[in-house]
C-alpha cells in the first residue's frame, strides 16, 4: 500500500481501548482457565520501557508496599492487602509479571485486576507505582525489581530507554521470539473457538539488528548541532537516533553525514512551534541490491535553501547515494509526505528486488523495511497458496503489488485491489519491470469488486489479504466467505485483529490448517503471521 497509507492505518491508535476493554470483567487466569479467558493486552505503542531500579530482594507483601493500606476501611481483603479497586495512583505495588503483553509490556494481576508495568518481564517480581486506574485494569512503573528474569540483559542501544521506539530490547533475542508466540497463542486462545490449534515455531533473524533498510526521522536543533530522530512518547521533545542500531549501517551513516552537511551550510530545519524554517524530515533508503541509497528531504518550503551546494557535498562525500530529491509537506497533517516530489539530482527510482521480482522505488513508495523476513514471509504465503499453476488468485489489499507479483509465476491469474490510487499505479509499474503479464491491478474496495466479479462467473481459487492492523472490514468477509474460494491466506501485523478475524472465517466454513509466525521486526514487539486457510 502507499507510503502514506501505511504509515495511517498500520499505527496503533485504531487499537486503543479496544483490547482494554475486553479487561472490564477479567480476572486473573486460573491454571485450569487459562484457555478459556477473555481478555486482551492493553496496546502501549512506542510508549518507552521504564528504566528499572534492580534490588533483587524477595518480594514483600503488597500491604506493606502500598501507602494507605493502614488508614483505609473495608478495603482489605483476608491477607491485609488492600483490595484492587481501592487502588489510586501513586500508590505502590508488588506485581508478578505474568507474560508480555502485545505492545511489550509486562502483564500481571494484583488482586485478579490486570496491570501492565511498561520495562517488566515475565517471571519477574517488581514493586510498581501505579501511574493510571481503570475499572479492568491498572498501569505502572518500574521502582524496583525484586526477583530478576534471567531473561533480562543490557540493552546495547544507550538511548533505549528514552527513545521508545522498541520496547524489548531489555530482552535476550531467544526470550523475544517465545514471548511473540505466545502473545499469538494468547490471542487465539482469546478470541477463537479453537481446543488446538498449529503455530509453527517462529522464523527469526540470525542477525537481530541493522535490518530496517529505511530511516524517516525528523530534523531539529540542540543547540548548534543539527539532530535527527523520534519526538519522546507524548511530547515533541526530540530524541537524536541517528545511530540507532536496528538501522542499516549504510543509513546511519549517511544521515550523520546529512547532519552535518546542513550544519556546515547552515540549512534551516523546520520549526513546529514558530513555523519558520525549512527541512522537517530526511528520509533515507538503502537498496538490497547494490547498495545504492535514495536521499529525500521532507520540507514545509517549496525551495530547500542552499539546494545547489547541498547536493554537491552530498555527491563528494557520499558515492553511494544515487537519488537526491525534495518532497514539499507545507500542511499540518501527521502524515509524513506532502504530495508533490521533484529530483533535486540523480535518478527518480531506486532498483530493488525481493527473489525474482523487481521494484523500480519512487521516494514515496512503500517497501518493506526489512526484506530478508520478508522472504520468509512470502514464503510462507506461496505455501499456504497451494498453487498448482491453474489458479486465479485475489489479492484483496494489494497496496504496490508484492504478495501478488511473488505469487504471479505460480499462478494463471492473479488480481490485485487496493483502494489508493498511487499504490495502484506502483503495482503495475512493479509487473512491468518483473516482465509478469498474469497480473492485473484495480483500484476499488475488494468488498464491492469482489461479488461484481463472481456475479460474473469470476470466482478466485484463493484469496489473500494483507490488511492494516485494524484487520479485514467486515463486508470484505462476508464477501469472501460468499465467494466461497478454496483457499484463504491471511497476513497479518496484529494477532488480535487476525484472531478475531478468523474466527468469523471459521464461522463462514473455513478451518485453519496452520499459524506461521515471522519475527520481521527484532528489539520490537511487532510480530507478523501468515495463516494458511482452508474451506471446509
Amino acid at each position: 500500500m502507499a507510503e502514506n497509507k501505511q504509515q495511517k492505518a498500520k499505527g496503533f491508535a485504531a487499537d486503543r481501548g479496544t483490547e482494554r476493554r475486553a479487561f472490564q470483567s477479567a480476572g486473573a487466569p486460573s491454571a485450569g482457565k487459562k484457555a478459556a479467558q477473555k481478555r486482551a493486552d492493553a496496546p502501549l505503542s512506542r510508549n518507552k520501557p521504564a528504566q528499572p531500579k534492580e534490588k533483587g530482594r524477595n518480594a514483600k507483601s503488597a500491604a506493606k508496599t502500598h501507602p494507605r493500606a493502614q488508614d483505609r476501611k473495608g478495603t482489605f481483603n483476608k491477607a491485609g492487602q488492600p483490595s484492587a479497586e481501592s487502588i489510586k495512583a501513586g500508590d505502590r505495588i508488588v506485581v508478578t509479571i505474568k507474560r508480555i503483553g502485545i505492545n511489550g509490556e509486562g502483564v500481571g494481576y494484583y488482586r485478579k485486576k490486570a496491570v501492565f508495568v511498561h520495562g517488566a518481564l515475565p517471571d519477574e517480581v517488581v514493586k510498581a507505582k501505579v501511574t493510571r486506574t481503570e475499572p479492568g485494569y491498572l498501569t505502572g512503573e518500574i521502582i524496583e525489581i525484586e526477583k530478576k528474569s534471567p531473561q533480562r540483559i543490557e540493552p546495547p542501544c544507550p538511548i533505549y530507554y528514552k527513545c521508545g521506539g522498541c520496547q524489548i530490547q531489555h530482552m535476550n533475542y531467544d526470550a523475544q521470539l517465545q514471548a511473540k508466540e505466545e502473545i499469538i497463542r494468547e490471542s487465539f486462545q482469546r478470541y477463537t473457538k479453537l481446543e488446538t490449534l498449529l503455530i509453527r515455531p517462529i522464523l527469526g533473524m540470525d542477525n537481530p539488528w541493522g535490518y530496517r533498510n529505511k530511516a524517516q526521522l525528523q530534523v531539529g536543533r540542540e543547540g548548534k548541532d543539527v539532530i535527527a530522530g523520534l519526538y519522546a512518547m507524548g511530547t515533541h521533545r526530540l530524541i537524536d537516533i541517528s545511530g540507532c542500531p536496528i538501522q542499516h549501517p549504510v543509513v546511519n551513516r549517511v544521515i550523520e553525514q546529512v547532519k552535518e552537511i546542513m550544519e556546515e551550510l547552515d540549512i534551516p530545519e523546520y520549526n513546529e512551534r514558530t513555523r519558520q524554517g525549512s527541512v522537517r524530515t530526511i528520509v533515507a533508503r538503502v537498496g538490497q541490491t547494490g547498495g545504492k541509497v535514495q536521499l529525500t528531504f521532507i520540507t514545509a518550503t517549496d525551495r530547500l535553501p542552499d539546494s545547489r551546494r547541498l547536493v554537491e557535498k552530498i555527491r563528494e562525500r557520499m558515492p553511494r547515494v544515487i537519488t537526491i530529491a525534495q518532497n514539499i509537506h507545507k500542511g499540518k497533517s501527521p502524515l509524513v509526505f506532502g504530495n508533490k516530489t521533484v529530483t533535486l539530482w540523480g535518478e527518480e527510482q531506486l532498483e530493488e528486488s525481493l527473489g525474482d521480482v523487481r521494484f523500480a522505488l519512487s521516494p514515496r513508495a512503500f517497501f518493506q523495511l526489512n526484506p530478508e523476513q520478508t522472504v520468509k514471509l512470502y514464503n510462507a504465503v506461496q505455501e499456504a497458496a497451494g498453487l498448482t499453476g491453474s489458479e486465479l488468485v485475489v489479492d484483496a489489499y494489494c497496496g504496490t503489488g508484492t504478495i501478488g507479483l511473488w505469487l504471479a509465476p505460480h499462478a494463471h491469474e492473479v488480481r490485485g485491489i487496493e483502494l489508493v490510487p498511487e499504490a495502484v499505479l506502483d503495482a503495475r509499474d512493479n509487473a512491468k519491470s518483473s516482465g509478469v503479464d498474469n497480473a492485473r491491478f484495480y483500484e476499488g474496495r475488494s468488498e464491492q469488486l469482489l461479488p461484481e466479479w463472481v456475479q460474473r462467473g469470476v470466482r478466485p481459487d484463493v484469496v489473500v489479504v494483507d490488511p492494516p492492523r485494524t484487520g479485514c472490514e467486515r463486508p470484505l468477509l462476508d464477501a469472501i466467505v460468499k465467494s466461497k474460494p478454496k483457499r484463504m491466506v491471511y497476513v497479518s501485523c496484529n494477532p488480535a485483529t487476525l484472531a478475531k478475524d478468523c474466527q468469523v472465517l471459521l464461522s463462514g466454513g473455513y478451518k485453519i490448517e496452520w499459524v506461521q509466525p515471522v519475527d520481521m521486526f527484532p528489539q520490537t514487539s511487532h510480530v507478523e503471521c501468515c495463516v494458511s486457510l482452508v474451506r471446509e
